[in-house]
């Protein structure tokens, strides 16, 4: 396994992918996906040029942060707790998995009480599968409207999760539904909404979401090989 070699790989597909969607000088994020990977792993990663690690479960983010420490941007990309928010409020950089107003509250208190701003996605459940967390796209405009007076919660764009199927143009509306709703959302001029991110793509369909308008991938399996499965 060579990291570096397929951290390369990966860039000159998001460049490939660039140039197809008519917006070449796009910034996309690489979000390493680290569950399962070990600590000396990570920090091999790291000296690769990654800056953005992403974490499913708290415990793992939690231990994982103890040991790395604050170098890296830490991203919460896994279905979230209420009772866990504390315990990554002050460590995380951005959390991908907000998808509900109570979550959205209780990230508020947490990060009152260690006074830091804290920066979230909106999971937008696009495909609309069961399977699947995030608020459906008719209700996030509700959601948002109903952070705008959080004192600490900042609202900086929107994450979706394709349906895994080898049906390309079924992943590609996805896509496109999450970006049309981020250009909506944007328009109504939401005092507490940036509309900064747009975080879709994994391993299986990053090209197609950066066609279609991503700017933060969340790449596990193409950097460190098939034992993390993103």
């Amino acid at each position: 396994m060579n990291i570096a070699d397929n951290l390369n790989i990966v860039e000159n597909k998001i460049q490939e992918a660039l140039q197809k969607s008519g917006d070449p000088d796009r910034d996309v994020h690489i979000i390493a996906v680290t569950k399962t990977i070990s600590t000396e792993t990570i920090r091999c990663a790291m000296k690769s040029g990654l800056t953005n690690l992403g974490e499913n479960k708290v415990q793992e983010l939690v231990s994982k942060y103890e040991q790395i420490g604050s170098g890296p941007n830490w991203h919460m990309i896994g279905h979230l707790q209420r009772n866990k928010v504390k315990y990554i409020v002050d460590k995380v950089s951005l959390i991908h998995s907000m998808d509900s107003l109570s979550l959205a509250e209780e990230i508020n208190k947490k990060a009152g009480k260690v006074k830091r701003d804290i920066d979230v996605l909106v999971q937008v459940n696009v495909s609309g599968e069961e399977s699947k967390f995030g608020v459906d796209p008719e209700s996030a405009l509700d959601l948002i409207e109903s952070m705008e007076t959080m004192q600490w919660v900042r609202i900086k764009g929107l994450m979706t999760m394709a349906p895994f199927t080898a049906n390309q143009q079924v992943t590609r509306d996805c896509f496109k539904r999450l970006f049309e709703l981020r250009e909506k959302i944007w328009s109504m001029n939401f005092n507490n909404a940036e509309m900064k991110y747009l975080s879709m793509g994994m391993s299986n369909d990053y090209q197609t979401a950066v066609e279609e308008g991503s700017n933060m991938v969340r790449i596990g399996s193409a950097i460190f090989g098939n034992r993390n499965y993103d």
